[in-house]
């Protein structure tokens, strides 16, 4: 089976959040259990490795873990 890579926009949500995360100090596994996954799923997300990617419950979530808007998250123009 082929590997999906994540998209221009997925990259761009998941640097935000990591920026968030490690302004806030938070390990990964810290930030996962805020968020009531598993320790290993921020990891993943993180990585270019593995599909796995926020979603928009995720990004609600996050946005109550760093009092932000969940549009902070996302650019202000169109992503290629």
């Amino acid at each position: 089976m082929k590997k999906r890579n994540k998209t221009n926009i997925e990259l761009y949500v998941i640097n935000k959040v990591k920026e968030q995360r490690v302004s806030f100090d938070y390990s990964q596994a810290e930030l996962a259990d805020l968020l009531n996954l598993s320790a290993g799923f921020i990891g993943k997300v993180e990585s270019g490795n593995y599909t796995a990617k926020y979603n928009i419950n995720h990004i609600n979530s996050l946005s109550r873990i760093f009092n932000c808007s969940p549009k902070d998250f996302f650019p202000l123009t169109y992503i290629k």
